[in-house]
């Protein structure tokens, strides 16, 4: 019996201070190079987001999160092709664990008027 494809998480962090056209492209060069050789499972935009540390005196990425299937060489070759992109940040590849549970939808910031009466 065939073993499954495997499945990975590729979140990427683009800096937003790079113009949105170039976050789009890089986006899409991204989609295109896994549509080559593999399959794009899921795809999560979850925006601007605060970073835990700066990098490169920057506090806060654009993150996305695509879930996808694909033979090593796709990853050698995303990890390179990223590792080169101006505009990417940070990137990180991890191969999932079978009945690992669907990425959570990000949490939505509280107004502010929501945090005051909170207090």
């Amino acid at each position: 019996m065939a073993k499954p494809a495997a499945t990975y998480d590729l979140m990427l962090l683009l800096d937003p201070a790079v113009e949105d056209e170039r976050r789009q492209k890089i986006l899409g060069d991204t989609r295109a190079l896994v549509a080559q050789s593999g399959e794009i499972v899921s795809e999560h935009d979850w925006g601007l987001r605060p970073l835990a540390y700066e990098i490169r005196h920057k506090g806060e990425a654009d993150y996305h999160l695509l879930q996808f299937h694909g033979p090593a060489d796709l990853l050698q070759s995303l990890e390179h092709t990223l590792r080169i992109t101006d505009g990417v940040t940070r990137f990180r590849i991890i191969k999932l664990a079978p009945g690992t549970p669907a990425p959570p939808e990000p949490r939505s910031e509280r107004a502010p008027a929501e945090a005051e009466t909170a207090a």
